[in-house]
């Protein structure tokens, strides 16, 4: 199993670094009673990390040929109850099925990147949301998520309304196998929840951002054009009201000017 050809076709890079090891467990401040969820455990080289701290694992792997090896590397944790694995595809799997409640599990996985905005998706947007959500990404998505240019985006946004991004390090292409053409980081999102919402609806929030980035080189204010005419509203005099000026663009504004925004529009 250790001569295992990694798949393309599930984005399988397995992670053989240490120190990348620990910090993922550290980022997570994982401990004996947490429920782990972990997303394509592969040959169980985080699993193995995470099992040490008496956690429990509840493990989701699409490739096959991985459930014998795991099922029998990890056997004495099967046979305890600390450890289950499901062969199962992740965007497919019902939540509910694991009797898991929100925020009272952590989900700390090295994900395959092509599925990383889905994931995103299903874990935060979802009514069944972690605690903490650790993983690895590609270094670019991590630097775009938590905004190091101090430039939002898309992705940025409808991750910070959700929680708080840190990236916790750089790991580098050579410590995985096959190595990827592109180097890799550790993206933790802390404090998870949909406190954001409280004032403003969850689905005119992303209506109002996607219209805001959909035509880069336009200013914000054109952007919402649309939106702004469908509520019977005055762009002008909102952004005067907000202090917002005129010229400004989608990736100026901070979570809070949004908000800010969605409630005198709607």
């Amino acid at each position: 199993m250790e001569n295992l050809i990694a798949k393309k076709s599930l984005g399988q890079n397995f992670l053989k670094s240490k120190t990348a090891l620990t910090a993922i467990i550290k980022a997570g401040e994982v401990n004996f009673s947490d429920i782990i969820l972990e997303i394509g455990p592969g040959k169980g080289a985080l699993t193995e990390k995470i099992l040490e701290t008496g956690a429990k694992v509840i493990a989701i792997e699409k490739d096959d040929r991985l459930i014998d090896f795991l099922n029998e590397k990890f056997e004495k944790e099967v046979k305890s109850g600390q450890f289950r694995l499901i062969n199962v595809d992740v965007l497919e799997v019902d939540l509910n099925s694991f009797k898991l409640e929100p925020k009272t599990y952590k989900l700390i996985a090295n994900i395959p990147y092509y599925i990383t905005g889905l994931i995103f998706r299903k874990f935060l947007e979802g009514k069944i949301q972690p605690s903490k959500l650790v993983v690895m990404v590609q270094k670019e998505i991590a630097d775009r998520i938590v905004a190091r240019d101090e430039k939002e985006s898309l992705l940025s946004l409808s991750v910070k309304c959700y929680g708080e991004p840190k990236k916790i390090m750089k790991v580098g292409k050579e410590n995985f196998s096959p190595e990827p053409k592109v180097d890799s980081a550790i993206l933790l999102i802390d404090n998870i929840s949909k406190d954001f919402f409280g004032e403003i609806i969850e689905e005119a929030f992303f209506e109002v951002i996607k219209a805001g980035f959909a035509h880069k080189r336009k200013v914000l204010i054109a952007n919402l054009k649309d939106i702004f005419v469908k509520n019977g509203k005055d762009p002008k005099k909102i952004f005067t009201k907000l202090k917002i000026s005129e010229k400004v663009r989608a990736e100026d504004l901070k979570l809070g000017d949004w908000k800010n925004l969605i409630i005198n529009i709607y």
